[in-house]
């Protein structure tokens, strides 16, 4: 649970930016939008497999 004291006088703006900035770095809707659904480790594997070999093919065609 994420508690921000929200100081006398502090603007309910920047106490609101300081929640969302603490809650974006717990990670909680990532671990809830993967949670949706489940995917086979196998898949897994082959997902980061071809993002690899796409950002290799990228890199490969700066060089060129």
């Amino acid at each position: 649970m994420l508690i921000i004291p929200v100081k006398d006088g502090e603007n309910i703006d920047r106490a609101l930016k300081r929640f969302k900035r603490k809650f974006d770095r717990t990670g909680t809707m990532r671990q809830l939008r993967k949670r949706q659904a489940f995917m086979k480790p196998s898949v897994e594997r082959r997902a980061q497999v071809q993002k690899a070999q796409y950002i290799q093919h990228l890199r490969d065609q700066e060089e060129i």
